[in-house]
């Protein structure tokens, strides 16, 4: 039986499911690691503007979050680990062994490149020596012709710093661990140093490729809420065509893990995760906790994975627009969504200014006819504070019109 839904009851179940409607479902820095074990993966990007995007992700979602709580969880007590899954991301150490068929094909894939092999030897006796290295600490010169296994699709070759070069294969391959980052630049160690011997040699629970893709098409729905079985950004990092797609959330529903929803309004079925049924639940019986909070989300956040299902529901239009050139940009270089309630109301520009210790508030837009209430601009303003202190800002600037794109 499938179960038929109206688009405020799918809103309101994403909502919640993502934490972000309600009372704070998580909090502190165990809530941080909560979440992104409820998200199966949050996307990391360099790009610090007024926070980086997996800080951003979290801070809209887990009371009392500070930049200090995830790095901290990353590389001090090692529950989360930054690796490949949708592009680089950030994921619980108990998935370790899921990747060990992505880790092997990694492995496979450094052996085609002519110099890799040595290189490998000569890298890892470097660091059991010395400890963590960056490329430019690595004693390891020259270059050669190498490309990450990240892309798997890419046919290409580039020249490349061999040290760098090596670093990253090893990386991939599981040998190396991020040990911690200065601003964008990385310091590798090795996995062994940080991962118990239980971790490192555990069984992987996914027999072959195809389970190893459900699982992750599977971790792809939950990160989102509601997914449908389409071509979509949300599945960005999984190497499948349209035929496997299906077939995983074919076997996916078949084995009970996932559920068919009908949203009144969309052609298709949108899909579940059985384990999110009690939240459902709440939503369908009018009992779910609906009281507004506004959030700014961060540029790559879960939510916003499959945009076509954002406006599907919202009626919102969204694109990143830092890769899209000034002159053709329609909001700005660095922009977040709003959310207040149930709503996606518009989207800020805010950028940090680290030498003044000012949170410049460049912009806001709201969504065409969206009242501008009391109530709104207090939360608003609030909201703009807790942007601050997030970023050791002292002073607020106000340079924003208010538009309406």
């Amino acid at each position: 039986m499938v179960l038929t839904i109206t688009k405020t009851q799918a809103k309101q179940f994403i909502l919640i499911k993502q934490g972000l409607l309600g009372k704070h479902r998580f909090a502190g820095k165990e809530g941080a690691y909560q979440y992104v074990r409820s998200a199966g993966c949050i996307q990391y990007d360099p790009v610090d503007v007024c926070g980086k995007n997996a800080e951003l992700t979290l801070l809209s979602r887990v009371k009392g979050f500070r930049k200090q709580m995830l790095s901290e969880l990353l590389y001090k007590d090692r529950r989360l680990i930054d690796y490949c899954d949708k592009e680089l991301a950030i994921w619980a150490r108990e998935d370790w062994p899921y990747f060990s068929l992505y880790r092997e094909r990694s492995k496979a894939h450094g052996q085609t490149f002519a110099g890799i092999p040595e290189l490998e030897i000569q890298a890892v006796s470097y660091i059991r020596a010395y400890g963590p290295v960056s490329s430019d600490t690595l004693p390891i010169e020259g270059t050669l012709f190498w490309h990450s296994s990240m892309h798997w699709s890419g046919n290409w070759d580039k020249e490349s710093k061999a040290a760098r070069s090596v670093l990253e294969q090893l990386y991939t391959d599981g040998v190396l661990l991020i040990h911690h980052k200065t601003g964008s630049r990385k310091y590798y160690d090795l996995a062994e140093k940080y991962l118990d011997p239980g971790l490192l040699e555990a069984v992987n629970p996914c027999q072959d490729e195809a389970a190893f893709l459900s699982w992750r098409v599977k971790r792809r729905i939950g990160a989102v809420g509601l997914l449908w079985n389409r071509r979509s950004d949300a599945f960005i990092g999984i190497d499948m065509n349209n035929e496997q797609r299906a077939e995983a959330f074919d076997s996916l529903e078949k084995e009970g893990k996932i559920l068919p929803i009908q949203v009144e309004g969309i052609r298709g079925f949108l899909y579940m995760l059985s384990e999110d049924l009690p939240i459902m639940e709440t939503v369908l019986k009018e009992k779910a906790d609906l009281k507004p909070r506004l959030e700014f989300l961060a540029p790559l956040d879960p939510m916003l994975w499959d945009r076509r299902l954002i406006e599907a529901l919202w009626n919102y239009h969204y694109s990143w627009e830092i890769y899209t050139p000034a002159a053709k940009r329609k909001y700005g270089y660095y922009v977040l969504p709003m959310v207040f309630g149930q709503e996606l109301i518009g989207r800020i520009e805010a950028a940090a200014g680290r030498k003044t210790n000012t949170l410049a508030v460049k912009n806001i837009w709201f969504e065409p006819g969206l009242r501008q209430t009391k109530t709104l601009m207090n939360a608003l303003d609030k909201t703009i504070q807790r942007l601050a202190r997030f970023n050791d800002c002292d002073l607020i600037s106000r340079e924003e019109k208010h538009d309406e794109p």
